[in-house]
């Protein structure tokens, strides 16, 4: 839809804007967030001045941007998304420069009152590129050599910035969610064929190159893959974590051990309980109820996206509500089955419940997009 035929619609104005935000995402994204502090008052024992405090408050903050952003008109933001994306991409090279270093890995920029990591804003400002770069162009040329090869180099660059950090799992996240959106926006499936190809050949690769003068990974990465292949082989090192999570995992059973009553998580045995493992911490204390409860929610969350999406005759907006959507599945899904054993441990968190200000402040912008896309879809008869 052309900006022309979007600008003769009828578009809510004004205050009447606020009765058509999408006030169920809202809930479901708030019963998550809650779900979030819930845990972090948990594996602080009680403390809530110790990440639950601070989490609310960034929580507090991302709403507030969240319903701001949703009361800007949609094609604005498509306007501004090359500008966003190369801004992101700008703070990426500045933590090359002068970036914090913190667990080994160099991935944020001190800004005062909290550190922000461009590499969570790229998951979402890449989708934007993505979605305008497609609504921009014929829906004829999208699967022709070079209109395909400009959004690879669109993926390419800020994955092997993030590469450099080194930070594995935002980097794979970051391909994943941009071919995620050129899918949905039709590219041939062939393209995919060979870029799996190309994967497999990569890992091979990646597993060749240890030990040599061409390793490919840090030390650290394939400990962690060590770990994932077999925990049992180093249980005190490389496979500590995974150990842990999956006795935690095990322990809650079918309804859980009760709230602040875990006992991997109260005597500490539990690694970074309150980031990349909380959702251990959660199946530990409520059980598989408590943690099926949670995927329910974060399915919801998807589900009502998709339902957005589709009700939109906007290619940029259905592309982006489908792309961040995508992008929040992958989030979730990642983490889950990395604490359960089922892929690398890549230090991915739990969106909106691991402790962490940029991966939620970025995701509440990201939901304000959403909702912009929401409110100012065209309207027959208003």
């Amino acid at each position: 839809m052309s900006y022309l035929e979007y600008s003769v619609q009828r578009v809510p104005t004004g205050l009447s804007k606020v009765l058509h935000i999408n006030w169920v995402l809202v809930l479901l994204i708030s019963a998550v967030a809650g779900t979030g502090f819930l845990m972090l008052y948990s594996v602080s024992s009680g403390d809530p001045a110790r990440w639950m405090d601070p989490q609310l408050k960034r929580f507090t903050l991302g709403m507030t941007l969240m319903f701001v952003i949703a009361m800007v008109p949609i094609w604005f933001w498509r306007n501004v998304s090359a500008i966003a994306y190369l801004g992101t991409l700008a703070l990426l090279v500045v933590v090359e420069v002068f970036g914090v270093v913190g667990m080994g890995a160099q991935r944020w920029i001190d800004i005062g009152f909290m550190r922000l990591q461009p590499s969570e804003l790229m998951k979402i400002t890449l989708v934007m590129m993505l979605a305008a770069y497609y609504d921009w162009l014929d829906i004829e040329k999208t699967s022709r050599f070079f209109t395909v090869l400009a959004p690879v180099l669109l993926i390419l660059v800020p994955t092997a910035l993030v590469l450099r950090q080194p930070d594995l799992g935002t980097a794979v996240l970051l391909m994943l969610g941009g071919g995620a959106v050129m899918f949905m926006a039709g590219v041939h499936w062939g393209y995919f064929a060979a870029v799996i190809s190309s994967g497999a050949a990569g890992v091979f690769a990646v597993l060749r190159s240890r030990g040599t003068s061409w390793q490919l990974l840090e030390n650290y990465q394939y400990k962690r893959i060590d770990a994932f292949l077999s925990p049992a082989s180093d249980p005190l090192g490389s496979g500590y974590h995974i150990t842990q999570s999956k006795i935690a995992l095990g322990s809650g059973g079918w309804s859980g051990k009760g709230f602040m009553q875990g006992t991997q998580t109260r005597l500490n045995f539990l690694p970074e309980k309150h980031t990349d493992f909380i959702f251990t911490t959660l199946a530990e204390e409520f059980g598989f109820v408590g943690g099926i409860s949670l995927l329910a929610l974060y399915g919801l969350v998807i589900f009502f996206c998709a339902v957005s999406a589709l009700s939109t005759r906007d290619r940029f907006s259905s592309l982006l509500i489908l792309g961040i959507a995508a992008t929040f599945f992958l989030l979730f899904s990642v983490n889950m089955a990395m604490v359960m054993g089922l892929a690398p441990v890549v230090g991915v968190p739990l969106p909106l419940v691991s402790y962490g200000g940029s991966a939620m402040m970025s995701l509440l912008v990201a939901f304000g997009f959403v909702q912009s896309a929401h409110i100012h879809r065209p309207r027959m008869g208003m």
